[in-house]
């Protein structure tokens, strides 16, 4: 086991370290080579805090802000663009960011309103890894309060909300429930978008917990589109607060 962590020390330095000088594929290996083997040999998920074999998942705690970690596949799915999100059998991916939020929980010490959490999705442009990983974490107070105060304009189906969220402009649609259950964010973005499932590579999508006005939980859903040539790149983590502000 002792010549693991050199090797494991390199790969974490090099996924945290920042956009720039990040290996794409760092977060890859992380999982798959290290995390998943350390499961399968040993029965506990380090470096990772979750490895779930037979759901295909993996959580590990992102050196950014003190509640945020990321849900990540166990085989190499590139990210939101990567075709099997949307087989027919595929894991529901964001259902299991959002089970995986008591891990969030624990870093704050108490438990977090299911209003006060945001699972994110870059676009293939405002990611800095090759290796779909859905951000989870506190939302900002500002687009909880946006959300609150549009609820009315927001419906079951994909609609351009008019005001901005973290300055900017996103589609929304809801759905009910206390989990996600069977609905999958990614297929209802591609089945309900047809601008996005022609180009999914540039689409962010993310899910924020809810109360609705009647008291009901469920979700709402934010999706945007990158657009390069004007220095957006589709990046809706910015939604989220890594510093947890709501909680304060």
């Amino acid at each position: 086991m002792k010549a693991i962590y050199p090797v494991l020390l390199a790969l974490c330095l090099a996924v945290f370290a920042g956009p720039a000088s990040a290996d794409p594929d760092a977060l890859k290996h992380i999982v798959i080579d290290l995390c998943v083997r350390h499961e399968e040999a040993h029965g506990t998920p380090a470096p990772c805090d979750a490895v779930d074999l037979p759901g295909g998942t993996a959580v590990l705690k992102d050196r950014n802000g003190a509640t945020q970690f990321l849900l990540i596949p166990t085989e190499i799915v590139t990210g939101i663009e990567d075709k099997q999100i949307l087989a027919p059998a595929a894991p529901n991916y964001f259902q299991a960011a959002w089970a995986a939020r008591t891990l969030a929980e624990g870093k704050a010490g108490k438990p977090i309103p299911r209003d006060d959490i945001g699972l994110s999705v870059n676009s293939k442009y405002g990611r800095s890894q090759n290796q779909l990983h859905i951000h989870i974490d506190c939302i900002r107070a500002d687009v909880r309060q946006a959300l609150r105060d549009n609820d009315a304009k927001i419906g079951p189906h994909w609609m351009p909300l008019d005001v901005d969220l973290a300055g900017h402009r996103y589609s929304a649609m809801r759905i009910g429930g206390d989990d996600l259950g069977a609905s999958n964010p990614f297929k209802l973005l591609a089945e309900g978008d047809h601008q996005a499932a022609a180009d999914m590579a540039s689409e962010t999508l993310t899910v924020a917990g809810a109360v609705f006005p009647d008291g009901k939980p469920g979700f709402y859903l934010l999706s945007d589109r990158a657009d390069v040539a004007h220095a957006d790149m589709g990046s809706s983590e910015s939604l989220l607060d890594h510093d947890c502000a709501v909680l304060k």
